[in-house]
């Protein structure tokens, strides 16, 4: 891909050989977290109505963080569980988590996971994979928004990928994550432009992102809807459409790409995650908390707080979907790097 903002950075082996070096010291800070969970289980028994740890394989603040708190309230507040903490383990998208969670020994730890862990993982190459461990329940999907400045001359989506074909290295686009360089390279893919002769800057979160917009250093974004939504409410910037099959309930005013004329759906979807020590039986106990804890009159709230769609799937459709979408994934990197 035609990374003008990318010129001085490393080439991708030597990015691997870089991540693979940090994987090794991380293992170690990894098998201390293991015992500590193990630590955590042994003092409350390892029930998973007793004591739960729910893991989010990033730092505070981000999408998974939000989504393990609210389930943590969820919990807490109706009284599924015991006693229910939070743990952040950050780092390479997601996989440093998913090497941790191949190591616990006890069910009554849950991951929650899902899209961006199967693109890091497939990006660099990284030796933890979401096939290590045991997929509990898919329980909602994320959407991205196609945003510009609101003093854009691009007022469609279809004005927006006219200037793009005739100048595509000329038309920067950005993003906050890995999740949202695969929406562009989808959008690209349908309206007939390379994604390797595009210019796309990344940036470290919706943030960075934003502000690459509203500077003039990208034309257009993809990006998280609570990231991004936000500024299109203050004015800041405009909404073109969003990636989803259907419009959005309480926003259904922008249209979805695919009436838009452009065939995106990929999804930002979240699900859950046990050890791969965790028995059948156990796992059939955390698909039925889950179950509880997803129809809370809490989790109903920020479900609609966030913008989320429920998107409900376990058993063998779920291990198809987590295939078919690693599969999916795979073929966009591979237009990337063309």
């Amino acid at each position: 891909m035609s990374q003008q903002a990318q010129s001085d950075s490393a080439p991708k082996s030597q990015t691997k050989k870089v991540l693979t070096a940090v994987f090794a010291v991380v293992a170690v800070i990894c098998v201390g977290l293991a015992s500590f969970f193990s630590v955590q289980a042994a003092s409350g028994g390892t029930d998973v109505r007793n004591t739960m740890t729910l893991i989010a394989p990033a730092a505070a603040g981000g999408g998974w963080d939000t989504f393990q708190r609210e389930l943590q309230q969820s919990m807490q507040n109706n009284d599924l569980v015991n006693n229910v903490q939070v743990i952040n383990v950050p780092g390479a998208g997601g996989t440093i988590a998913l090497g941790n969670m191949s190591q616990l020994p006890d069910a009554n730890n849950l991951m929650v996971g899902g899209t961006g862990q199967i693109a890091a993982q497939i990006q660099f190459d990284t030796p933890s994979q979401l096939q290590d461990v045991t997929p509990v329940a898919k329980v909602l999907e994320e959407y991205d928004i196609v945003v510009v400045p609101a003093d854009s001359p691009h007022e469609t989506m279809d004005d927006l990928v006219q200037a793009w074909q005739e100048d595509p290295s000329g038309t920067p686009w950005t993003g906050g994550g890995s999740f949202d360089q695969l929406v562009m390279t989808e959008i690209a893919l349908s309206a007939d432009i390379s994604p390797g002769d595009t210019t796309y800057i990344p940036s470290d979160g919706g943030g960075e992102a934003i502000q690459a917009l509203l500077n003039g250093t990208a034309v257009a974004a993809a990006g998280g809807f609570a990231d991004m939504y936000p500024q299109v409410e203050s004015g800041r910037l405009r909404v073109l459409g969003v990636a989803a099959e259907d419009r959005l309930e309480g926003v259904d005013d922008i249209p979805t790409l695919p009436e838009e004329g452009y065939d995106v759906t990929l999804t930002n979807w979240r699900a859950l995650f046990a050890p791969p020590s965790a028995t059948e039986e156990e796992v059939a106990e955390l698909r039925e908390l889950v179950d509880e804890a997803v129809a809370t009159p809490e989790w109903a709230a920020t479900v609609e707080r966030n913008y989320w769609r429920e998107a409900p799937l376990q058993g063998d459709e779920l291990d198809q979907y987590i295939a078919d979408e690693t599969e999916r994934i795979a073929g966009l990197f591979e237009e990337i790097e063309q």
